[in-house]
């Protein structure tokens, strides 16, 4: 997962029901730049870190927690946002796929006159890393936004997150189920700042956009608490229930109803997946999978990068893939789901040849049949309705 540098625009607007847009947050945004955490990317410990994290994902017919440590490789691949936690800013993952936020992977977490200690420990698995520690309330803010007796974990120990500080957590709440010693479940920040009247609907607006040329960071990404931002996409949002299917429910779980490359389809029936903005790549059940690359002759997979490769002699006549989600016709072009060519380099392909974005996500027992990563939510501006159970995509401005 790419460190990119991510703004984050905090509102407190409306999100206005239905199919329609809501206004744009105009004055009321906040935007602030931040640092990329990590300047070398490798997609190999990237595509590791994705699997590793699917298959925790897959494993859970319900909401458990692991807190055994486990051997990870470094996330390169994060966004990240800082975060004020009481007197002293932190570097954390912004990941829709976990609820905890916590601190001290790197910089560790000093008490202040703002926290207090729960006296309770917390410990979360996500497959790709793990951390441990005791639970504080402390305030949290970003950028103008003060939310204050936020649960924060403050981890002893923690695998898999080197560069960073931890993470912050805007998946539903039913995540952090067990995470917290004595405690049910611990409220999100976002369920904190509706609480505390900060924001009128729990609503999460996130856009980010491909890297340009050989760079391997960017300033180019934001993140809208409480609404939308209209100038982010064009058209309409399509909102899509949450899926019923388990595992997906527990987390932003979505249906889609088919899978295409150009004119042939390459899936049967209603799909059950995760949208997750903690995972790199986007991965489709193995038969979509073989389907799929049984079009392009002399498809491999790298054992340089994890990544399908595919020769230049069939980059010319590569199609469309295409993700039908309520009706709506998501479309991917190569140019989108293939590695530019100025950064193959960088990142451990070979020059001449040309990798996929889509991978394998494999059959397992049927839980999870896709995940839209990051290479798919770059294209698409997401939206996560806590308020409306449904997620929402347009097509990024």
């Amino acid at each position: 997962m790419v460190r990119l540098s991510l703004a984050i625009a905090l509102v407190a607007t409306f999100l206005a029901t239905g199919m329609a847009a809501p206004a744009n947050p105009g004055k009321s945004a906040q935007v602030i730049p931040f640092a990329r955490a990590k300047s070398s990317p490798n997609w190999k410990q990237a595509v590791a870190s994705d699997k590793a994290r699917i298959a925790h994902f897959g494993n859970k017919s319900k909401v458990n927690v692991d807190s055994s440590s486990v051997g990870v490789e470094n996330e390169d691949f994060s966004y990240v946002a800082s975060v004020g936690v009481g007197s002293q800013t932190f570097s954390l993952i912004v990941d829709t796929g976990s609820s905890n936020t916590w601190v001290g992977a790197g910089t560790k977490y000093k008490p202040g006159s703002t926290s207090k200690s729960t006296g309770d420990s917390v410990s979360v698995s996500y497959g790709s890393g793990s951390f441990s520690g005791k639970e504080y309330t402390d305030t949290v803010k970003l950028g103008s936004l003060t939310i204050p007796g936020q649960s924060i974990g403050d981890a002893s120990t923690a695998s898999g997150f080197s560069g960073v500080d931890g993470i912050i957590g805007f998946g539903p709440t039913d995540l952090t189920s067990g995470t917290v010693n004595g405690q049910s479940t611990v409220p999100t920040v976002m369920d904190k700042a509706l609480s505390d009247g900060l924001i009128t609907t729990e609503v999460l607006g996130v856009y980010f956009a491909p890297i340009s040329g050989s760079a391997t960071t960017a300033n180019n990404g934001e993140l809208t608490l409480g609404g939308v931002d209209s100038s982010k996409y064009t058209g309409s949002l399509t909102y899509t229930p949450i899926t019923s299917s388990s595992p997906a429910n527990a987390y932003w779980g979505i249906d889609v109803t088919g899978i295409s490359y150009g004119s042939k389809s390459v899936s049967s029936g209603t799909l059950s997946g995760i949208v997750d903005t903690g995972t790199t790549l986007i991965y489709i059940q193995t038969a979509a999978y073989n389907s799929l690359y049984s079009n392009v002759a002399g498809y491999s997979v790298d054992s340089s990068t994890g990544l399908v490769k595919i020769p230049s002699s069939s980059y010319s006549s590569l199609q469309n893939v295409d993700f039908t989600i309520a009706g709506t016709t998501f479309t991917l072009t190569p140019a989108e789901y293939i590695l530019p060519q100025d950064q193959v380099a960088n990142w451990g392909g070979s020059a001449g040849s040309y990798y996929s974005l889509i991978g394998d996500i494999g059959s397992g027992d049927g839980n999870l049949d896709f995940i839209l990563g990051q290479k798919f939510l770059e294209n698409y501006y997401s939206v996560y309705d806590t308020t409306n159970s449904r997620v929402g995509f347009a097509t990024r401005a």
